[in-house]
């Protein structure tokens, strides 16, 4: 493997790397010959992502599960990937889960709490220790890194209702950009990555009832409506910012967010 997107000395990985936007991330990480682990708690998912990866051209995949929610399976997980691999080079924290709010009104501490320990402490933990990782390699003599936070749109839009989430996603986009400032001189790198409205594989037909079905159909002609780019993202369209993260043909990027989303941040409501 030889090229601009080069990834074949590279160890990438990605927590909540077995499905979605992860999968997609790691899959073009993949496609360029990297090495990949996954951190995800669903063992069958697990193997199918690993099945994925190594057939869509990956040099190695391990995959473990850890709980992301805690600092110390955080630490843990790390000293098994570079027990296992020597080194990493990408980290994308991409493990999150929605807001089960709906008001700011009843938004509970229980549910503010639960939230944050994955979207933000859980993504924020598994970056630093990606980072140290990253600063005793340069302080060896081998100085680079990249390190991704998956974002979101709500790090830009006011959204009603789902306010821990929002917050965990702006916060982290804050602490992101903090990192890039200190750890530049290492060479490492720190970017978020901002999707829109993306078909995860949640929404696919299988299983469900024809009226799920035809929720689901309206709910994505309502965003393909309002995005440029009259279609819902697909996990797909982040094979591309996988390799380019990764890859040191992104070297001297850092401390950006970067919209992936079809257009939709910039298209006002009362464009027709």
């Amino acid at each position: 493997m030889a090229g601009l997107f080069d990834c074949s000395d590279k160890v990438t990985l990605v927590t909540g790397g077995n499905g979605g936007i992860g999968l997609g991330f790691a899959r073009g990480v993949a496609k360029m010959g990297g090495k990949i682990a996954i951190w995800a708690r669903n063992a069958e998912k697990n193997d199918a992502a690993k099945a994925d990866l190594l057939a869509a051209g990956a040099s190695r995949v391990e995959t473990y599960q850890v709980d992301v929610a805690s600092e110390e399976a955080i630490i843990a997980g790390y000293a098994q990937l570079l027990a296992d691999f020597g080194r990493v080079d990408c980290v994308f924290a991409n493990s999150g889960r929605a807001s089960r709010s709906r008001s700011v009104l009843t938004l509970d501490s229980a549910e503010w709490h639960d939230l944050m320990a994955v979207n933000l402490h859980g993504a924020f933990f598994t970056l630093r220790e990606g980072a140290k990782a990253m600063v005793a390699r340069a302080e060896a003599g081998e100085p680079g890194g990249s390190l991704v936070y998956c974002g979101s749109l709500s790090m830009f839009h006011g959204m009603p209702g789902i306010n821990n989430y929002a917050a965990s996603k702006g916060g982290m986009g804050a602490a992101v950009r903090g990192m890039a400032a200190e750890l530049g001189k290492y060479e490492i790198r720190a970017n978020s990555i901002a999707p829109g409205y993306v078909k995860t594989g949640i929404g696919a037909d299988q299983g469900m009832s024809e009226e799920m079905k035809a929720r689901m159909a309206a709910v994505d002609a309502h965003f393909s409506a309002k995005t440029p780019i009259h279609r819902p993202g697909t996990i797909e369209d982040f094979e591309g910012i996988g390799a380019y993260l990764c890859s040191d043909a992104s070297r001297f990027h850092s401390g950006d967010t970067i919209v992936i989303d079809g257009g939709s941040l910039i298209y006002p409501p009362y464009a027709f």
